[in-house]
């Protein structure tokens, strides 16, 4: 009877130590499985944003283009405008068309300076000596 009894004993501690070990261990592959789906989802976050970056970076580019073809232009009419005056005349059209050109280099100077996203790998320049640099 008292082997029984010790048998029964056990069989319960044992059967009771599975149950609480149990779903520790069956939690354990349920967050390995969270964790990667996680980190999918994190990479397919960060792709989208990538994509929408460079998307953005070729608009910026393709502005950059369009604007500094209308400043060349404008420029071209500006220098035209100013060799048809002389001393004695300045046309209020020169002074119009030369604000216009100042407000567009300004606004494609902007634009170059702007970089949508995280910054680039891009190389740190290493200056060059020069006779006065010590």
């Amino acid at each position: 009877m008292p082997a029984k009894f010790f048998l029964t004993a056990g069989l319960a501690l044992l059967l009771c130590g599975a149950a609480v070990f149990r779903p520790a261990n069956a939690a354990a592959p349920m967050a390995l499985e969270a964790q990667q789906g996680e980190s999918q989802q994190d990479r397919f976050q960060k792709e989208m944003q990538d994509r929408m970056f460079k998307e953005a970076n070729k608009k910026r580019q393709q502005d950059i283009k369009n604007d500094t073809d209308k400043l060349f232009q404008l420029a071209t009419e500006l220098k035209a405008a100013v060799d048809k005056t002389n001393e004695n005349m300045l046309s209020l059209d020169v002074i119009k068309k030369a604000e216009q050109v100042e407000k567009l280099a300004k606004k494609v100077k902007e634009n170059m300076k702007e970089v949508v996203g995280p910054p680039q790998n891009v190389p740190t320049p290493v200056p060059v000596p020069t006779p006065f640099s010590h």
